[in-house]
């Protein structure tokens, strides 16, 4: 059993940058497959960024692509997301996932495909 929490959300201004943590509790995550989505207001939840176990492979939606970067580091069981040049689109409670996996090259882009969530935590970009 793993417990995911992010932390970090916070208001920044347009063009500002924050960063998000998720981590990991209960059990380490090196055997899991990670990735970040948001929910803004009247919006079904959206893909964010994903990270493969090993870290070595990252994809993200067009929307944050070039802005964000998802990094992870194993040793602390946590799992990043730098957020930079925000836009006020990127208002939303953002949510850490993972999926437990023992492939160490995959990610996930499905919310159907992960099998944890955290709470989430709220990002407020004003301009």
């Amino acid at each position: 059993q793993v417990q995911l929490m992010e932390s970090g959300g916070g208001s920044a201004q347009t063009g500002g940058s924050l960063r998000l943590s998720c981590v990991a509790s209960g059990r380490g995550i090196s055997n899991r497959a990670m990735g970040w989505f948001r929910r803004a207001p009247g919006n079904e939840r959206e893909f964010v960024g994903a990270i493969t176990p090993d870290g070595v492979v990252t994809y993200y939606a067009d929307s944050v692509k070039g802005r964000f970067t998802v990094s992870r580091d194993n040793s602390k069981d946590t799992m990043y997301l730098q957020m930079n040049s925000l836009k006020p689109e990127d208002t939303a409670v953002y949510y850490c996932a993972s999926r437990y996996i023992l492939r160490k090259n995959v990610y996930y882009t499905s919310q159907n495909d992960y099998d944890t969530w955290g709470q989430g935590t709220q990002v407020t970009v004003s301009s």
